[in-house]
């Protein structure tokens, strides 16, 4: 057993991801749409951007690995009165923004956003600039599913102004592909990459994920041959979490067909390998670009930020969602919508907006998230600066964190010394672990509000 492997599997246990802090389990019910007309009215700072992001939940099909907040259907028909309600949505919060602040960056995810047809992709985005001001550098990214997308979809996107694109791949394996449900042939996908350089996006990633049925390490050795031929500018490398209690469509996946412990571990470290060797920068935890990429330049700058939608290049936004599940933030609370589609689509209609839970952080918060995110994002924390931000001791604040960091110290993950804490290379991939030293919810075992059981998020390996 390898020192690598080791350490995987000492370090493998339930963790956030740290899209937010804290995070979303802590959100609770007395946070609702009075307090975020509120919030959005008394935080029209005109120096923070904004950041819009559109919740598109339909599917052509359901794969049997998706842990998104979704709809599976058939009926196109649905769409218009989503669409009428992202509308009405928007009138709501636009009503309340300052008309001077430009949109730094913007996002459709899902769901499926490329289930919307060529003309409903213009709709979408003709509204949407209808309301807000859109900056001429904005970036602005959209999920996409191969299958069903024709190049029109593209060409629509293009013309809206999307400049990036996110293609799901998962796996190249056709078992593995019929095992989830998710069949979409090496020649198709490579038919619509083609297509979008073509059509001249500026930035294409891919989606990976270990731990699906049948995977093994040399038949994704393969899928990782072929993807790797294409030279997209990023890849995203997810878990797979088989959490069937919570998602019942993960019944439809044998837990007999998972790879071990072991393979996992395996498909982790060729994957790593693999890329590294091909020239791409680990960003942190899943994520990897070539050295060129925006997002290595902002890591390099600093002003790289992780929010709901992963990492990004935006930090000083706020971030207005629309649709069903999403999640809106500003400096001092986050937010997110209902999740049940019906239940969000009758509300807005009748209240213009469909708040389900928030938060409004307390100070500890504030410092605590600020910490999180400059070890994920920046890799490195220097103590006697972050005092001086914050107007606090920093090590002494952080002293309960001490012992768990020297223990990763000790294992190679980061090193502290002179009060500068510094993420190894070896520690990229063990962020999460990192993290969760700062984490007062974690480190207290606090419950949710409310809540009869503890959270429960996924392996960190």
């Amino acid at each position: 057993m390898s020192d690598l492997t080791s350490l995987l599997q000492k370090y493998s246990k339930a963790g956030p991801r740290y899209t937010s802090y804290p995070t979303a389990p802590y959100f609770h019910e007395g946070f609702r749409e009075a307090e975020w007309r509120e919030e959005i009215a008394a935080s029209q700072d005109p120096a923070r951007g904004i950041s819009l992001y559109f919740h598109i939940p339909f599917c052509d099909t359901l794969c049997y690995y998706c842990g998104c907040n979704m709809v599976a259907t058939g009926h196109y028909e649905r769409v218009a009165p989503y669409l009428d309600c992202l509308e009405r949505e928007m009138d709501s919060v636009a009503a309340l923004v300052d008309k001077t602040r430009r949109v730094r960056q913007l996002h459709w995810g899902g769901g499926t956003p490329t289930y919307l047809k060529p003309d409903d992709i213009r709709r979408l985005m003709t509204a949407i600039r209808q309301r807000f001001t859109i900056a001429p550098d904005a970036e602005m990214g959209c999920e996409a599913d191969p299958r069903e997308l024709t190049r029109e979809h593209l060409v629509a996107l293009r013309e809206s102004g999307f400049n990036r694109l996110s293609f799901g791949v998962q796996d190249l394996d056709p078992k593995v592909q019929a095992a989830v449900n998710r069949v979409q042939p090496t020649a198709m996908i490579a038919e619509v990459y083609g297509w979008a350089r073509e059509l001249g996006f500026s930035s294409i990633n891919m989606d990976l994920i270990v731990g699906l049925p049948y995977q093994n390490v040399a038949s994704f050795a393969q899928t990782l041959d072929t993807v790797l031929d294409w030279s997209p500018d990023r890849f995203a490398i997810f878990g797979y979490a088989h959490v069937p209690w919570m998602k019942k469509h993960q019944k439809l996946i044998a837990e007999s067909d998972l790879p071990d412990f072991a393979t996992r571990l395996e498909l982790q470290n060729l994957i790593h390998d693999r890329l590294s060797a091909a020239g791409y920068v680990n960003i942190g935890l899943d994520h990897y670009a070539k050295p060129s990429d925006e997002m290595v330049i902002a890591q390099r700058a600093k002003t790289l930020y992780r929010n709901f939608q992963g990492y990004t290049t935006h930090k000083d936004c706020d971030i207005y969602a629309f649709g069903s599940s999403s999640i809106s933030q500003t400096k001092t609370t986050y937010v997110q919508n209902e999740k049940t589609l019906r239940v969000y689509e009758e509300a807005v209609m009748q209240n213009g907006l469909c708040v389900e839970r928030g938060l409004r952080l307390t100070r500890d918060d504030e410092i605590r998230r600020d910490m999180i995110t400059r070890v994920m994002c920046d890799l490195e924390l220097d103590g006697a600066a972050f005092s001086a931000d914050w107007g606090i001791d920093c090590w002494d604040y952080f002293a309960d964190a001490l012992p768990d960091l020297q223990a990763q110290a000790a294992d190679g993950l980061l090193t502290l010394t002179g009060g500068v804490l510094r993420v190894t290379d070896l520690g990229r991939r063990f962020l999460r672990n990192i993290a969760m030293c700062f984490d007062h919810y974690l480190r207290q075992d606090i419950a949710p509000p409310g809540a009869v059981i503890r959270p429960r998020y996924s392996k960190t390996a």
